[in-house]
């Protein structure tokens, strides 16, 4: 069985501003990126997504298949569906993010890209929210999730780039998340996007309203917030020596899921607190590690990396 199949709607090319001075090209959005860091840590991923058939689909069409991860929608699409955006850092060091949609991208992932087959041959199905911000391609995000519910697999979703994907829209954004939680196992979300979904107290009873097993909240450098249960518990997150790479939080979830599977999580049933913490560690180590090196895909740390770096601090 695949270990975990993930949907996004198209790739991102992040290009960053004069600082530093470095281009860094990043498969974008949670799903390519915890696809990409689920297979550098030992399991078997694949990615469902569409691509243009032009030198930009090519090339991110390659780096999946360089980083182990197979493509579920191998065929170029005539039309250019890549997307990039363009990030330029501002005197505080916050990045500012700008897309920019290639003529012609119009032919995104479709219901018919995701088939059952590949759902009922996975462990886990991971879906981002940037894939539910637009049609057709929310269409094809609901379809994988709701699948992978039916047939037991564990549902993981990960609520991002609100700001970008809803135009800060958050009453959008919630609406679109809220249609897809009751398929949903494993949450992974933000402090941002909390305070949207109602704010910590009103997890509990999101919780229990959809039958989700597990939510994780980000907190950056302070680490993550766990609830589970009915209860939460924090684990401290790690100092890291620099913030040159994107994708820090995909790395730390596509650890997370990958620590899951190590342990033989299968179904929501699997979840203990210790197997929660133990996970959760090894993410943070894992996102640590990530924001430590300059790059982005590159900078995703293997399975060996992750477990050198607890066994010299144990």
């Amino acid at each position: 069985m695949r270990d975990l199949y993930s949907i996004g709607e198209m790739l991102i090319d992040f290009i960053p501003g004069i600082e530093p001075a470095s281009y860094i090209r990043k498969a974008g959005g949670a799903p390519a990126n915890v696809a990409i860091a689920a297979s550098k840590n030992g399991l078997d991923a694949a990615m469902c997504c569409k691509l243009g058939d032009d030198d930009f689909g090519r090339f991110l069409l390659d780096t999946l298949k360089e980083y182990g991860v197979t493509p579920a929608c191998p065929e170029l699409c005539d039309e250019a569906v890549t997307t990039m955006a363009f990030v330029t850092l501002a005197e505080d060091g916050e990045r500012k993010f700008t897309f920019a949609r290639k003529p012609g991208a119009d032919t995104l992932l479709s219901e018919a890209d995701v088939k059952e087959a590949d759902i009922a041959d996975s462990a886990i199905v991971h879906a981002g929210s940037c894939s539910l911000s637009a049609q057709p391609e929310a269409d094809a995000t609901v379809k994988a999730m709701r699948l992978g519910h039916e047939k037991g697999r564990l549902v993981s979703f990960d609520v991002n780039y609100r700001n970008l994907m809803w135009n800060d829209d958050a009453a959008a954004c919630a609406d679109a998340v809220r249609a897809i939680l009751p398929y949903v196992d494993l949450l992974k979300i933000s402090e941002e996007e909390v305070d949207m979904m109602g704010g910590e107290a009103a997890i509990p009873a999101l919780m229990a309203e959809n039958c989700i097993a597990l939510v994780v909240q980000t907190l950056g450098s302070r680490g993550a917030r766990a609830y589970f249960g009915g209860g939460c518990f924090d684990v401290p997150g790690r100092k890291a020596k620099a913030v040159d790479a994107t994708g820090a939080g995909d790395a730390f979830w596509g650890a997370f899921l990958s620590k899951l599977r190590i342990l033989g999580v299968n179904t929501a049933a699997d979840l203990t607190e210790a197997v929660i913490r133990e996970a959760l560690e090894y993410g943070n180590v894992s996102g640590c590690i990530c924001v430590q090196t300059k790059g982005a895909i590159a900078s995703i740390p293997t399975r060996v990396q992750i477990e050198a770096y607890l066994a010299a601090e144990a």
